[in-house]
């Protein structure tokens, strides 16, 4: 779900106050009016904010649509201007509610800081809210949480770029656990999954794909492979990168020729599950741990099969190899 569902589901909800309780097929109806017409019902500040961010983060992604049509230099230039008016909108909508906490963990991404200062930024916006909430709960179903929890994920991923391993699964359990109920919208199981890794955590990771056995990703099956790499277990860990190649669409190639990822603002863009998008944006994720493990690419490369696999990948995609 994205900030302009959020939108439609808050104003929703405060027409449904002013004028019911409406049944709940009233309700629908409202909700669909709201969606087909947002700027009738955004008639508060924190509504008006929210909107004018929604719209600014749907014209960024369609902007960047064109990406690849650019050579470096003219998509670099290209990048700084989209991510300047996106800070020049996070400001404005700020003026119409300065409590705004997406209009100011959006405008945070944007500056495209280094982790660590990110990270501080990020602790910055979220010191003094609280705790989240409690195991297993639901707080994902008001829409006046989420901007706290997108924030929380936001944290826990960019922990994990820091190298700060046991905050990111601190975090991101965290955050699975209050969205657990809704199915964890947040995707922060996939940022646990790899702290986990790292850290060696396979009870942690373990617990975690019990949670969501019914939903592989590219995260689980790359956590699988690094985790059992870095305990040792070769055996094993072959097995899981055969895995990781045969069940993640272009996995091998994702992982031996890194593709560019760009900002989550604020959020994974959503992706088919063990698809081409979602083992890229994996592999991404896994740079620091990657990083931290020099030796781990060229056991990969050793494998004959697994090379194979990438590069038949790229001729059937017309992908450089």
């Amino acid at each position: 779900m994205s900030i302009r569902d959020d939108l439609i589901e808050r104003c929703a909800q405060k027409r449904n106050r002013k004028v019911g309780p409406l049944s709940k097929e009233a309700y629908a109806e409202l909700a669909l009016a709201v969606r087909e017409n947002p700027e009738a019902f955004a008639d508060e500040g924190p509504e008006r904010a929210l909107l004018m961010l929604a719209n600014a983060l749907d014209a960024h992604r369609a902007a960047a649509r064109d990406d690849d049509l650019l050579d470096d230099d003219a998509f670099a230039a290209e990048r700084t201007r989209r991510l300047e008016r996106l800070i020049d909108t996070c400001d404005a909508a700020r003026a119409l509610d300065d409590g705004c906490l997406d209009a100011l963990l959006v405008r945070a991404l944007a500056e495209d800081l280094e982790p660590d200062t990110l990270t501080q930024r990020l602790l910055e916006l979220d010191a003094g809210r609280g705790p989240l909430g409690e195991a297993g709960g639901d707080l994902w179903a008001d829409p006046f949480n989420r901007p706290r929890l997108r924030l929380r994920a936001a944290l826990a991923r960019t922990c994990a770029d820091a190298a700060r391993f046991s905050l990111a699964r601190d975090g991101a359990r965290l955050v699975v656990d209050a969205t657990l109920a809704a199915g964890d919208p947040l995707g922060a199981r996939h940022t646990l999954m790899l702290a986990c890794a790292r850290l060696e955590d396979e009870d942690g990771l373990n617990r975690a794909e019990a949670l969501f056995s019914d939903r592989e990703s590219a995260w689980s099956h790359l956590s699988r492979v690094l985790l059992l790499y870095k305990l040792g277990r070769m055996s094993a860990a072959r097995r899981a990168l055969r895995g990781f190649d045969s069940l993640c669409a272009g996995g091998a190639y994702a992982l031996l020729r890194p593709v560019y990822v760009d900002l989550y603002l604020p959020e994974r863009p959503e992706a088919p599950a063990c698809g081409f998008e979602e083992a890229v944006m994996a592999v991404r994720e896994a740079e620091p741990i990657i990083a931290d493990v020099p030796e781990f690419i060229g056991w990969c490369q050793g494998f004959d099969w697994l090379v194979g696999s990438a590069q038949a990948f790229a001729e059937r995609n017309d992908l450089d190899w």
